[in-house]
């Protein structure tokens, strides 16, 4: 009678792509590999003062957590958030975003550490070691945000397009009472901030060829709560034309725009169309979980009626 229990329960634990637990691996080694040779820390996590000569660990940091809760909680998330965008994004692109947003936010995190010293004087930002994978989750929440903004969760009580915002003002409200806010706040931050920018500007759609998300309900104004927005807007126009001016010129030069009308996938129409997507995704991926609950469930009451 257990079994069919077993199985049904375990429906919600399963659909993971190879991918994500190929990834699971990585972490999980990664992690058994500090913990058997600590002095691998100095050469895989982000030491800012060891970054010139040991480059690498602008890439190696992210896949390093240091912590048994880090990386239970670092493969928990990308298993299950992981099933969810891989298949909207395809394999391909799912393991480009890792890539791209791990290496910037180490870029960031090394830049703001060195910055800091030079600010402070206190030698302690350059010699923390800096890792875990925390960043990259951070930009997953952020793809949840772009393709499936307005389902809502059911804990909260509040739209998936508030994750991304939710998470960080909880990090930063924890900071305030934490001694060690600095090996993870700015990785959560820039982590964010870098998976936005691929996504509204890099990312390639296969399907029209363009890049970017343009549309208005992706803006970095709506991280923020409806008032603020007013002041946000006019400095986040200031770093679109910066990062973008020279390519909307381009597009246009080569054919993008049509009479002064966008092709189709250059507007936010195309934007549009990828949250239906992600929408029937997770609505499709729910529908086969709750169907398998249900099947076990009536192998239960069968097996039961049976030993009766």
């Amino acid at each position: 009678m257990s079994t069919p229990v077993l199985s049904g329960g375990t429906s919600f634990y399963s659909g993971f792509t190879r991918l994500c637990k190929g990834l699971a691996v990585v972490l999980l080694g990664g992690h058994i590999v500090v913990q058997l040779f600590p002095s691998a820390i100095t050469y895989l996590a982000l030491i800012p003062a060891r970054t010139i000569p040991f480059g690498w660990n602008l890439i190696t940091a992210g896949y390093i957590e240091q912590s048994v809760h880090g990386v239970v909680a670092s493969i928990v998330g990308l298993l299950f958030i992981g099933k969810l965008l891989e298949p909207v994004w395809g394999s391909r692109e799912f393991l480009k975003f890792i890539f791209v947003v791990n290496f910037l936010t180490s870029v960031c995190v090394f830049i703001t550490a060195i910055a800091l010293y030079y600010i402070t004087t206190q030698e302690n930002y350059l010699y923390m070691p800096v890792s875990g994978f925390h960043g990259v989750l951070s930009g997953f929440l952020v793809g949840i945000k772009q393709i499936i903004p307005d389902q809502e969760l059911p804990l909260l009580r509040r739209k998936a397009k508030w994750l991304p915002s939710l998470t960080l003002l909880l990090s930063i409200a924890v900071s305030l009472f934490t001694l060690e806010s600095a090996t993870y706040l700015p990785t959560l931050i820039f982590g964010t901030y870098m998976s936005w920018i691929y996504l509204r500007y890099w990312q390639r759609k296969p399907e029209t060829k363009l890049k970017g998300d343009p549309s208005d309900d992706f803006a970095f104004s709506t991280f923020f709560p409806e008032f603020l927005r007013p002041v946000i807007d006019p400095i986040a126009s200031i770093f679109h034309r910066m990062l973008c001016g020279r390519t909307e010129a381009s597009a246009e030069a080569q054919g993008y725009t049509l009479g002064g009308a966008p092709l189709p996938g250059s507007d936010p129409i195309e934007a549009s169309r990828r949250r239906e997507r992600g929408a029937r995704a997770l609505e499709e991926r729910l529908a086969s979980e709750r169907l398998a609950t249900a099947k076990s469930g009536e192998e239960v009451l069968k097996d039961a009626t049976e030993n009766v």
